[in-house]
């Protein structure tokens, strides 16, 4: 039997194994907004595991999205796109990869490794950015090309003066590049080193750019789930690094956030936003992935504790005063949804509806029954803040029967019409949603 086929049928026999396993969920609806449902912790030997198999879309399958609105395919055929980046002159980059591999440290690691697969998370990526360029904004690109080759698992990318900066899994690279540029030459200088290493539980490294440019600010997930592996392979971890953009110097910006999968800067205030993975193995409600303002110098309670004063027993010895002090998030957006992409609404309107607010990307979970995520929504903010109930925007990533997935969103960013761009790594594809009375 090949490598290929004996990892298959342990994927398979692993979760026929597991099916038994899965403590039911409750109502993802009770865990979104300021207060969320919280329940009791429930801990697990083996956690429980769920992961639709990945099958890609067929031809001329979309998503759905509500009445009123259009997707359609902006690109497809790329491999493993995570984040969608719009340039100023409407061009979009398209960041294409995944991870580098990391050391499994326990049985279950590898476990864990096998079930995630199932739903497309080991599939190739093409550790490149791909350039989009859409000149009259109908969404059909006249070119798709190659901006710039041989990265190591990109992930976030920014431009300011003339430079575009990509957070690879273990440093920032500098690039000489002006708007407009189809293809990158120049080698990269290195900015700033992140850590990484042989465990590199958390490979990716979200990115944004301060209003003014000056700084760059960049999310590093933790090393472990819940420090089970011991704090020193934590060190630099579970953070928001500010970076000075001329000199490369960090310096911690928030800390105690397990894994800041994405980063916003909310538009006419210039505050930092984060979406947050909420920690596993804890039950399928206990601690909801979030959305929230970061503010500098907070403790956000990674490991000692979640959702503020919550506090996780399996972190030992426990720091009370570190739990005083966690901040609780501004916004729930229910549990292992694994939400890895937000965008602020800047005035463009797909729909009047999404005016003030963000949209999120929301991968989909592995380890909750039911599956919970695998669909892009929209979160209304009042006074600048996030509030009230979701609206679903892009649905049926999800076969009817959940057995497979088509695909599973990713980054989100807005065009320059305001149309929504959505990376979808399992169906390798870009979508675009737009008026449905846009002109075409």
């Amino acid at each position: 039997m090949t490598m290929k086929r004996f990892r298959a049928a342990s994927s398979l026999m692993v979760v026929a194994l597991l099916a038994g396993c899965n403590d039911k969920g409750g109502d993802p609806a009770k865990q979104y907004g300021s207060n969320p449902d919280i329940p009791e912790p429930h801990q697990y030997l083996i956690p429980p595991m769920s992961v639709p198999q990945a099958v890609g879309w067929k031809e001329g399958e979309t998503p759905t999205v509500p009445a009123g609105l259009r997707i359609q395919a902006m690109a497809n055929g790329l491999m493993h796109p995570r984040i969608v980046y719009p340039l100023s002159n409407g061009d979009i980059l398209v960041v294409e990869s995944n991870g580098p591999g990391t050391k499994p440290f326990r049985p279950k690691d590898y476990i864990s490794g096998l079930i995630k697969a199932r739903g497309g998370s080991a599939d190739k990526g093409g550790n490149r950015i791909t350039l989009l360029r859409d000149a009259n904004g109908d969404g059909v690109p006249e070119l798709k090309t190659v901006l710039v080759d041989n990265l190591h698992s990109p992930y976030g990318v920014a431009v300011a003066a003339d430079t575009l900066y990509v957070a690879n899994t273990d440093a920032i690279i500098a690039y000489p590049f002006k708007p407009g540029q189809t293809e990158i030459k120049e080698p990269g200088t290195k900015l700033a080193d992140l850590p990484a290493g042989p465990i590199n539980h958390h490979w990716t490294k979200a990115m944004v750019a301060s209003p003014d440019g000056s700084k760059l600010y960049v999310g590093v997930g933790s090393n472990s789930n819940v420090a089970e592996n011991g704090m020193d392979i934590e060190e630099d971890r579970a953070t928001i690094f500010e970076v000075d953009r001329l000199t490369g110097a960090k310096r911690f910006y928030a800390t105690g956030i397990r894994n800041p999968t994405n980063l916003a800067i909310q538009p006419g205030t210039g505050q930092l936003f984060a979406v947050v993975n909420g920690r596993d193995e804890n039950g399928p409600d206990a601690d909801p992935d979030y959305l929230s303002s970061i503010k500098e110098g907070g403790f956000y309670g990674w490991p000692y504790s979640y959702w503020g004063q919550h506090v996780d027993d399996r972190v030992q010895p426990q720091k009370p005063d570190m739990v005083a002090k966690a901040i609780k998030p501004d916004y729930g957006l229910s549990s292992h949804v694994a939400t890895l992409g937000v965008a602020f609404t800047q005035g463009q309107k797909v729909s009047p509806q999404f005016a003030d607010g963000a949209f999120v990307g929301e991968h989909g979970s592995w380890n909750r029954d039911p599956l919970n995520g695998y669909q892009v929504i929209f979160v209304h903010f009042v006074d600048g803040r996030p509030n009230g109930a979701p609206i679903p925007v892009i649905t049926d990533f999800l076969a009817e029967d959940k057995k497979t997935v088509r695909g599973r969103p990713v980054g989100v960013s807005l065009d320059r019409t305001g149309a929504l761009i959505v990376a979808d790594d399992v169906g390798n594809t870009v979508w675009r949603v737009s008026a449905a009375t846009a002109t075409h």
